[in-house]
């Protein structure tokens, strides 16, 4: 949870702010931002998640200024390191309001990919 104060931590900006979430999952989206494109991957991904009846992954994920770096929370193994230049999107999803997403674009192939996470408190 954000601190009150937390536009007044510097330090927290620059190094990065810690969330505890569970990944749901990835898809392919067409463009690299949008409120209906993005609802529209976030809802394929939780019909995946669900329909799968797996247990969702636990993750750690750090948002700094320099991007966004994923960590699973078991192993602390890396999962993934976005750059902010591969970011073109985020969003709370408005039908799954505890959902988080982002729109990066795939290092290796240049895949858009739309990636979603469940928070544990819709003000997360």
């Amino acid at each position: 949870e954000l601190p009150e104060n937390w536009t007044d931590t510097r330090e927290t900006l620059l190094e990065g702010m810690l969330f505890s979430l569970k990944y749901m999952g990835m898809t392919l989206v067409e463009q690299p931002k949008g409120e209906e494109l993005s609802a529209a991957a976030v809802k394929r991904i939780v019909a995946t998640a669900k329909a799968s009846g797996k247990k969702l992954q636990k993750v750690t994920l750090k948002v700094s200024p320099r991007g966004i770096v994923l960590n699973d929370s078991g192993t602390n193994e890396l999962i993934e390191n976005v750059s902010i230049y591969r970011i073109s999107y985020c969003t709370a999803d408005k039908i799954h309001d505890k959902v988080f997403a982002y729109i990066a674009q795939n290092q290796l192939n240049e895949n858009l990919e739309c990636h979603a996470f469940l928070c544990p408190k819709r003000k997360m």
